[in-house]
């Protein structure tokens, strides 16, 4: 029995904003990075236009099993990493891997892993066992394809998919607990129980950061505030000291590139002035409240109001975006989606007697967005209203910003440095005689 440091584990969380990577035992992720990446369609140009400087990988050289997909795509050009993604080039789209969270692109994920161990980590994948977080709501079609990818591809020695939920938990020491992760995509409430997830007890919601960004961003349109995006204007010194800004046109930039810039700055203000509001939003009492001003990176100063509190309050009730001009297309959706309260009740509900009443002591909230300010308050308030009078209702969420965020990573990371956990792995010799559904069995 050997202890987990000598094993040097990769973590692995890939999330439907940011992907996080690192060693396993350290408190923190080493690599942040988008997940979203650039593509530039190659079909009908030049490959000796390609420049060697920059850290692209070429979909051309990678050896994939089963994909049909390959031939529609033609040739892409891919750009991982938040550097290569703030350079604008023209004819870049931007492009996510994921759908509700699922896999939809292996071959952006194959390049989005391959930055992460070639440019971020340096390492060799061959010579480090991986534990990957995957959503608890991933099908066994998914798990295997990933086994697949990592064995096949990068050769890995072994390998552990361990569920979001699971890893939280682990992260805040408790082996069962509710877990409440509220992440860019989508919002995910799953029952653990002695360290494994509760099927039948998984609810879902599409309210994630990313939609709370479209929100703030339509409505800051709605009155008539135009973001920039960086690369649309340039600063010019006019006198010393004086600068105007300047617009700079790219008639070639995509859709899909301007409007990632401008969710970056939406993100941001959403980060900066929003907060939970302690009572449901109600449009008379918020009328008058104090405005908070926000720079924008051209230069000009806006001002928000009501909204601080009008955006976060759509976890709490969704259909407040029915009230939002622009967001039509979620609309529709939106009476059938529940708020956070009732998604929390109804996932202990479906849980047996005996376990509601520790479950709902131990509500955990983890993901970027549930690290808005007054967010676990507001949570806890509620739910005390509408959860049954002998259960004693607790909110617990890490103080550290960065833990909320990265608490699965740091679940990860506490699971794959433990020395008890060192004959859980699935091993490549264990993949190359049981063959690729064995996974089920490794990683309940």
């Amino acid at each position: 029995m050997y202890g987990g440091d000598e094993v040097s584990a990769i973590v692995l969380d890939l999330g439907s904003h940011t992907c996080k990577a690192g060693y396993a035992g350290e408190d923190a992720p080493k690599a942040v990075f988008p997940s979203v990446v650039g593509s530039i369609d190659q079909t009908g140009v030049d490959d000796a236009v390609k420049s060697e400087s920059e850290s692209v990988m070429d979909s051309k050289n990678i050896v994939r099993p089963f994909s049909d997909s390959d031939k529609a795509k033609g040739k892409r050009k891919l750009y991982v990493g938040s550097q290569a993604l703030e350079y604008r080039r023209d004819h870049m789209e931007v492009l996510s891997p994921m759908k509700d969270g699922v896999v939809v692109d292996w071959e952006i994920v194959d390049n989005i892993w391959d930055y992460a161990f070639k440019e971020r980590l340096l390492i060799d994948p061959k010579e480090h066992p991986m534990l990957l977080a995957e959503p608890s709501t991933n099908t066994p079609l998914q798990r295997e394809r990933t086994a697949e990818l990592m064995f096949e591809k990068y050769q890995v020695p072994a390998l552990f998919l361990a569920k979001n939920a699971v890893l939280t938990s682990f992260a805040s020491g408790r082996a069962t607990s509710l877990v409440v992760d509220s992440g860019g995509g989508s919002t995910t409430v799953a029952a653990v129980h002695d360290g494994y997830v509760l099927q039948k007890a998984v609810a879902t919601s599409p309210i994630g950061g990313e939609l709370l960004t479209d929100c703030m961003m339509k409505s800051l349109e709605s009155k008539g505030i135009i973001m920039k995006p960086r690369y649309s204007f340039k600063r010019k010194e006019i006198r010393p000291g004086v600068f105007q800004t300047v617009d700079v046109d790219f008639p070639n930039t995509t859709e899909s590139y301007k409007l990632y810039s401008q969710r970056i700055i939406a993100s941001d203000i959403k980060e900066c002035v929003c907060r939970a509001p302690d009572t449901p939003f109600d449009e008379s009492a918020y009328a008058n409240i104090p405005m908070t001003p926000y720079e924008l990176p051209d230069g000009q100063t806006i001002e928000i109001g009501a909204d601080r509190f009008k955006i976060p309050d759509i976890l709490f009730n969704p259909s407040l975006v029915q009230t939002i001009p622009g967001m039509e297309s979620f609309a529709d959706t939106a009476p059938s989606v529940r708020g956070l309260p009732q998604m929390v009740i109804e996932s202990i509900n479906k849980c047996d007697v005996d376990i509601r009443r520790e479950l709902f002591s131990s509500i955990l909230l983890a993901g970027g967005t549930a690290s808005m300010q007054q967010l676990k308050e507001r949570l806890e308030k509620d739910l005390i209203e509408e959860s049954p009078q002998a259960a004693r209702v607790k909110v617990l969420a890490s103080g550290n910003a960065t833990e909320r965020r990265f608490s699965v990573w740091i679940g990860g990371s506490i699971l794959a440095s433990l020395g008890s956990f060192q004959q859980m792995w699935f091993s490549k010799a264990e993949y190359e005689e049981h063959g690729i559904s064995y996974i089920q069995r490794k990683c309940p």
